[in-house]
């Protein structure tokens, strides 16, 4: 038995290609983080958590599929 595809919602959560504003270091990110995510270059904050979707504080380059 088949599920139609209407029932079966798509999640809203997303990762993200950003770019460190401080050292223009790339890295994909969570867009739901539970914990606060930092570059791996510079340490700078790059999303905070917010209850739900992130605080982004990076310039976004893309949205992965």
């Amino acid at each position: 038995m088949t599920m139609p595809k209407d029932l079966i919602s798509m999640p809203k959560s997303k990762f993200l290609r950003v770019k460190c504003i401080d050292c223009g270091n790339e890295q994909i990110v969570f867009s739901n983080p539970a914990t606060k995510v930092r570059c791996l270059v510079c340490g700078s904050t790059l999303v905070e958590p917010a209850g739900g979707r992130g605080i982004i504080k990076a310039k976004v380059l893309e949205v992965l599929e």
